[in-house]
């Protein structure tokens, strides 16, 4: 994955003619000179530097351009530069035979001089040095890259995506964890501003956080992806991406893999397995039953698959006694004295067979007793109160989440918010 609107080998090349001709005037030849485009004040040149332009002005102007003879002219116009007028000409000279040689290392050349020289029109800088930045990049001058497209940032100017292209210039050079700082940065800053986040931005610093292994980045730009642009898309790498980084035992998968269930991105046989493994039939019947019979409708699992038949059998002869001993176990749960373990088995079973009401209590009630797993507790008391519909309660429930679980309760704290504003997809 790449940033699509930069650093492609012709992408500088596409607009740089517009900024060339606004840097140089158009075509730099003796007139340029005598009036140099964007020269602060009345150019001054010395003789030395007008006798030295001279060559270049012929080998530029003959009717079949010889490269070699314009390229053994340039050396000897940078040497005889005596002063910024000098040097703001031969940049524009300079960018001009680039131009005529489609030669992108005299055009970096030509727009560095002119930049130097400090007579490039104010309004003009962001785009010039966006342009040199972007020439320096695909020449894999990265360090350099980077203090040009800087440059035009703190001129102001943003546009054509100068900070992509920086953050780029650091992964060129396998810099992954300083370019995802400072893309990191980027996306900080444009948020705390309420200004929108480049979606290439997302995908990029997950693409490259993924790749490196470097699991807070990834799961930081998972959650940055889904609560910015929620798709279908965009929630099935977010929820794969913890998946395959958390390290996560059956628990936290299988609250995850609810998630997922619940967004509507499960949509392979191995996923819907691994959720029929994680809930364990002989600890939650009925949600592997119904599970199973999501993925046969879904034509994700195979209805004469012996595992996917098995399983199920066994689940749905489970499920009677489970419910025929409710009554028993949530009498115990709700005892005094009742340990957190029957406490949770109660929430349990009560959200596996669809009665989030009854599971919220439970919950609530384990999380707040000694010895209790409170992050696990946490995230099934906000599912549950998410199944009833209680969005904004449920997305602070998951905000108290902290540990390892922290990432999973984040991506169901958006999903609980995004129902709240209607942007859920």
């Amino acid at each position: 994955m790449i940033f699509t609107r930069l650093a492609r080998k012709n992408g500088a090349a596409s607009t740089l003619a517009l900024a060339l001709a606004l840097a140089t005037g158009g075509a730099v030849g003796l007139a340029a000179i005598e009036a140099p485009a964007f020269a602060q004040k009345k150019p001054k040149y010395s003789k030395a530097f007008i006798a030295a332009y001279s060559p270049l002005e012929t080998a530029l102007g003959a009717e079949t351009v010889d490269p070699a003879a314009v390229k053994a002219a340039v050396p000897a116009v940078v040497g005889a530069i005596e002063n910024a007028s000098d040097r703001h000409a031969a940049g524009g000279a300079i960018v001009n035979a680039g131009q005529k040689l489609n030669d992108m290392g005299l055009i970096l050349q030509g727009l560095e001089l002119m930049l130097e020289s400090g007579q490039v029109a104010p309004e003009q800088l962001g785009m010039v040095n966006l342009q040199t930045g972007q020439i320096a990049f695909n020449q894999k001058q990265y360090g350099k890259a980077r203090t040009y497209l800087q440059a035009a940032l703190d001129a102001g100017y943003t546009e054509n995506n100068p900070e992509g292209i920086i953050a780029e210039s650091y992964f060129a050079e396998e810099r992954d964890a300083e370019g995802l700082a400072y893309l990191s940065g980027v996306i900080d800053a444009r948020k705390s501003a309420g200004q929108p986040v480049d979606e290439t931005w997302l995908q990029r610093g997950l693409a490259v956080a993924y790749r490196a292994s470097m699991t807070e980045d990834a799961q930081k730009f998972a959650g940055w992806y889904v609560a910015d642009y929620p798709s279908e898309t965009s929630w099935r790498d977010a929820i794969a991406i913890l998946l395959n980084t958390g390290g996560y035992e059956k628990p936290e998968t299988l609250d995850l893999l609810r998630l997922g269930r619940r967004v509507g991105t499960l949509n392979d046989d191995r996923i819907y397995l691994e959720y029929v493994e994680a809930a364990d039939y002989r600890r939650l019947p009925a949600e592997v039953v119904s599970v199973i019979d999501e993925g046969v409708e879904k034509g994700m699992l195979a209805a004469d698959d012996p595992y996917v038949t098995d399983t199920r059998s066994e689940a749905a002869g489970r499920v009677a006694a489970d419910r025929a001993d409710m009554d028993t176990l949530l009498a115990d749960a709700r005892a005094d004295g009742a340990g957190v373990r029957t406490v949770m088995a109660a929430g349990d079973a009560l959200l596996s067979l669809e009665r989030p009401a009854e599971a919220e209590e439970f919950y609530r009630k384990a999380a707040g007793m000694a010895g209790a797993e409170a992050p696990m507790a946490l995230t099934r008391l906000g599912i549950a109160q998410f199944d009833q519909g209680k969005f904004a309660e449920a997305e602070a429930t998951f905000n108290e989440v902290e540990g390892p679980r922290d990432a999973i309760a984040n991506l169901w704290a958006i999903y609980a918010a995004q129902q709240t504003s209607g942007t859920a997809m």
